[in-house]
This record gives C-alpha cells, structure tokens and sequence, in this order.
C-alpha cells in the first residue's frame, strides 16, 4: 500500500501521515487571522461537541462530514477547532491516489504552516476503521505526531488501523465530489517545498489543484 509523505524539512519523512468560522450552509467563514498565528490561543483548544457535520466547499464540489468525538478525542478537538478558525480555507489537496487517499491540511501561507509544524496532539486509541469515506489524521511514525494534516480514505485502508491511524468521521454528503478532485498530479507535490513556499508553489508548478474554498461548521 502506498504511503503518504508528512513533515516538511531537513527531517521529511515518507509515512502515512494537522473569531470563528461557523455558521449556516452557504455561511461565509470569518478566518481568525490571530489564532491561526497561535497554536496555543484559547481558541484553538475549545472542546468539541459530542457530535458535529462540517462542511467542505471546494472547486471539485461540496461535502460534509459527520463527526463523532468519541472516535477520536483529541483529534477531534483539533479538527474542529482548525475548521471554525478558518485553517483549510484555499489549501491544495496536495496528495491524490485513486483508491487510496486525498490529502490535504498544509496551510496557503509558509508561516501559518510553520507556526503548526510542532503543534502536535497526543495519539488516541484506533475505535473507528479506516473505511472508504472517512476521515484521519495525518501522522508520521512517531508517537504524538498528529498536527493539521487530514485525509480522506477512497478505499478501504482497514490496515492502517494497527498503525494507529484513528478515523473520526464519514463523509455522509458528497462523496462523489471527494472523488472527483483532481490526481494528475499524484504525489508529485513537495511537502518541504509547500512548507517554505506554500499556494505559491503549488500554483505555479501544479495550476490544475482542486482546493477548498471553505470549510466550516454547519449549525
């Protein structure tokens, strides 16, 4: 099975791998420009409800994903607190592999990226499977090394559950979109070029990225 690149740097590795936004469908999404500069603000360690739909509007199409805390507490809490700031507003789905995974989660600005690249979370135990649909945290080999970046299972990648891999949501609302963001690139992005020069980059070098245009907490 085909690993996913994490952690930009000196150090990248090749592994499997992280005011406010939320509102009604169609809302516009407020992004809270200080929180995203501080990893460590309050409103970047709110708790998440128990149960939750977020909300993707993206260039290949709109879905929605169910969440459940309880699959996933500590990521759970950072993923909704990365949304409801508005963190994945314009960001590249940088990694594409039909039957595998969709990855994204590395910020259009370097030095939002760089603020994050420490901002680790501690692992939770794997309850949910990687089944076609749901969503994970991006991690690398390491213990506690979960940070902002996500993906998407398209298949089924039951066996990244012994890894430690917690899924913590299903898409429930256009799954068909989530298949067709575009993967002619495949992996060719550069996680340590993203990181240093982030949208910039990925503009210039791969035009043709599907990304998302907003992504917030439905009510």
């Amino acid at each position: 099975m085909p690993a996913v690149k994490t952690v930009f740097g000196l150090f990248a590795v090749t592994i499997l791998c992280l005011g406010c936004g939320a509102g009604g469908d169609g809302a516009t999404v407020q992004v809270n420009e200080e929180a995203l500069m501080d990893p460590d603000s309050p409103d970047m360690k709110q708790t998440a409800p128990a149960e939750f739909r977020a909300k993707f509007e993206t260039s290949a199409g709109d879905f929605v994903v169910d969440v459940k805390r309880e699959l996933s507490p500590n990521g759970v809490d950072r993923f909704y607190n990365l949304v409801r700031t508005g963190y994945y507003n314009e960001q590249r789905f940088f990694r594409v592999l039909p039957g595998f995974v969709v990855q994204w989660g590395m910020h259009g600005n370097p030095e939002v990226t760089t603020k994050w690249h420490n901002a680790t979370i501690p692992d939770d135990p794997v309850v949910g499977s990687n089944t076609p649909g749901t969503i994970t945290f991006a991690k690398t080999n390491m213990p506690n090394s979960r940070t902002t970046q996500l993906f998407i299972n398209l298949g089924d990648n039951g066996s990244l559950d012994g890894q430690g891999f917690s899924a913590f949501g299903s898409i429930t609302e256009g799954m068909e979109a989530v298949q067709a963001i575009n993967a002619e690139y495949g992996q060719n992005p550069n996680q340590q070029r993203i990181g240093e020069k982030g949208n910039k980059y990925l503009n210039k070098l791969f035009p043709n990225l599907d990304y998302i245009k907003s992504a917030y907490i439905l009510e």
